[in-house]
C-alpha cells in the first residue's frame, strides 16, 4: 500500500494512494470463505450473484477503511481529533491497482478567551399584560368546569355540547367502531364524519333520528374509506360548562397547594404569558442576532469534509421539492448540479461555523445537556403536536438525530445564559 498524506491547512489534510488489487482480491477470498461456513439464516438467503456482488463490497468497504487508517497514521493524526467522516474525493483503476484520494479533517483551534459578550443584543424585561393574566385565568377556569346538563331543555343548537348514543350501519350491517352511548358531541367541532354534525342541529331531548352521511374517500380505514352509512342517533341531553368564580380555593386545588391563593395562580399565568412571549421574540429576534455576531467575532479554518457533507443533506432535503423534471435537470447537466451545490456553500459553512462556534462556547460557560433533558424536551414538543412521546423519541434514535437534539438545546441554554435569561 503506498500512501502520501498532504497538509491542506491546518485542519485539512488529502491523503492519497494505490491499493494493489491483489489486496482486494485476498479481501473478498477470505470474505467468501467465511460466508460459505456461516450457517443459513432463515428468510436471509441470496443468489450467488447477489452474495458475490454483497462480499465485494464488503471487502471494497474493510480495504478502504484500512486505507484510511494507515493515511491517519501516516499523517500523525489524533484520532480523537478526528471530525465527521473520511470523504471520498477520487477511486478509480489504474492498472493492477486502485487509486484513492481521500479528505479528512480534525477540530479546529477556537479561541474563546477574546471578548463575545458584546454580541449580545439588549432587550426590555417583560411584563405580563394584567387583562391578558385575567383573561388567561378566565379561559382557564371555563375549561376546569365540570359539563351539567341545561337547567332547562331545549333544541339543539350549533356550539351545543349533545349528549348522544349512535349506532352505524352500512347496508343494514352494523360496523366496529361505528357505535357509542353517552357520547359528549359539540356540534361545529368538525370532530364526525363531514355532516353528521349538522343533521344533530334541531333534536329535541328523547329524539331518535337518521343520519345519513358518507365517509371521506381518504378516511383512515380502508374498509369505510367511500361508503355511505346510516347513523341511528338518540339524544339524551345538552350540557354546558359553567366556570365556577376563581378564588383562592380554585387557586388551591388547581395549584394542589394548601399555601396558594388566587394571587399565587395569577403570578403563575403571569409567568407563562411572559415566558412566551419572550420565547417569540427569542426565536424571532435575539437567537438570529446571536447567531449572526458570533459568525462575524470568530475566525478559524472550516473541516473542508464537514462542510461537503451539509451540503450532500441540504442538497437531500431540497431534492425531496424536486419534479421529475428538476431531478433529470440535475441527472443530466452535471454543471447545473454543481452551481446548486455552490449556491448554498455559504449557508452550510454557517451551519457548521455556528455548530462549532456553540460546542467550544458551551464547554467555557460549563454548559452540557444530558440524554433526560433530550427525551424530556422530545416529549414536550410530542405532546404540543398530538404525538406519541415514545414515537417521536424512537424516530430520532433511528434516524441518528439525538445529536442534532442534544446540539439544538445545547443552543438554547447557552443562548439562554448570554442573554441572562438564567437571572431573571
Amino acid at each position: 500500500m503506498k500512501i502520501t498524506v498532504e497538509k491542506l491547512d491546518d485542519i485539512n489534510f488529502s491523503i492519497a494512494g494505490n491499493i494493489d488489487n491483489s489486496v482486494i482480491d485476498n479481501k473478498i477470498k477470505e470474505l467468501k470463505e467465511v460466508a460459505d461456513k456461516a450457517p443459513e439464516v432463515e428468510g436471509e438467503t441470496l443468489d450467488a450473484a447477489a452474495q458475490k456482488q454483497k462480499i465485494e463490497e464488503e471487502a471494497a468497504g474493510l480495504v478502504f477503511k484500512d486505507f484510511v487508517a494507515a493515511g491517519i497514521k501516516e499523517a500523525n493524526i489524533d484520532v480523537d481529533t478526528l471530525l465527521g467522516q473520511p470523504a471520498l474525493r477520487k477511486y478509480e483503476q489504474q492498472g493492477d491497482s486502485v487509486h484513492f484520494e481521500v479528505e479528512v479533517s480534525i477540530s479546529p483551534e477556537i479561541d474563546t478567551n477574546i471578548e463575545y459578550m458584546d454580541i449580545v443584543p439588549e432587550f426590555t424585561q417583560l411584563d405580563a399584560d394584567p387583562a391578558a393574566v385575567e383573561a388567561k385565568l378566565t379561559a382557564f377556569a371555563e375549561q376546569q368546569a365540570p359539563f351539567k346538563a341545561l337547567e332547562t331543555a331545549k333544541p339543539v343548537e350549533n356550539g351545543d355540547v349533545a349528549v348522544i348514543d349512535f349506532a352505524g350501519f352500512i347496508d343494514n350491517q352494523a360496523f366496529e367502531g361505528g357505535s357509542s352511548e353517552k357520547f359528549n358531541l359539540k356540534i361545529g367541532s368538525n370532530s364526525f364524519i363531514p355532516g353528521f354534525e349538522e343533521q344533530i342541529i334541531g333534536m329535541e331531548y328523547g329524539d331518535e333520528r337518521e343520519v345519513k352521511v358518507t365517509f371521506p374517500t381518504d378516511y383512515s380505514s380502508e374498509d369505510l374509506a367511500g361508503k355511505e352509512a346510516t347513523f341511528v342517533v338518540k339524544l339524551h341531553e345538552i350540557q354546558e360548562q359553567k366556570a365556577e368564580e376563581p378564588d383562592d380555593a380554585f387557586a388551591k386545588k388547581i395549584l394542589s397547594d394548601d399555601k396558594a391563593t388566587l394571587t399565587t395562580l395569577k403570578e403563575k399565568f403571569a409567568e407563562q404569558l411572559t415566558s412566551e412571549e419572550l420565547s417569540e421574540i427569542y426565536v424571532r429576534d435575539l437567537k438570529p442576532k446571536l447567531v449572526a455576531g458570533l459568525l462575524t467575532k470568530f475566525d478559524f479554518t472550516l473541516p473542508m469534509n464537514v462542510v461537503e457533507q451539509e451540503i450532500d443533506a441540504k442538497v437531500s432535503e431540497m431534492s425531496r421539492r424536486f419534479s421529475e423534471e428538476d431531478h433529470k435537470m440535475y441527472r443530466d447537466d452535471k454543471d447545473k448540479f454543481i452551481a446548486l451545490r455552490d449556491s448554498i456553500r455559504e449557508e452550510a459553512q454557517n451551519t457548521i461555523k455556528i455548530a462549532l462556534i456553540i460546542e467550544a462556547l458551551a464547554k467555557k460557560e460549563g454548559i452540557d445537556v444530558h440524554e433526560q433533558e433530550v427525551h424530556a424536551a422530545l416529549g414536550y414538543q410530542a405532546m404540543m403536536r398530538g404525538q406519541d412521546a415514545q414515537e417521536l423519541v424512537k424516530y430520532y434514535e433511528e434516524n441518528n438525530l439525538m445529536h442534532s437534539a442534544k446540539m439544538g438545546l445545547t443552543e438554547d441554554k447557552l443562548f439562554g445564559k448570554l442573554l441572562g435569561f438564567d437571572k431573571r
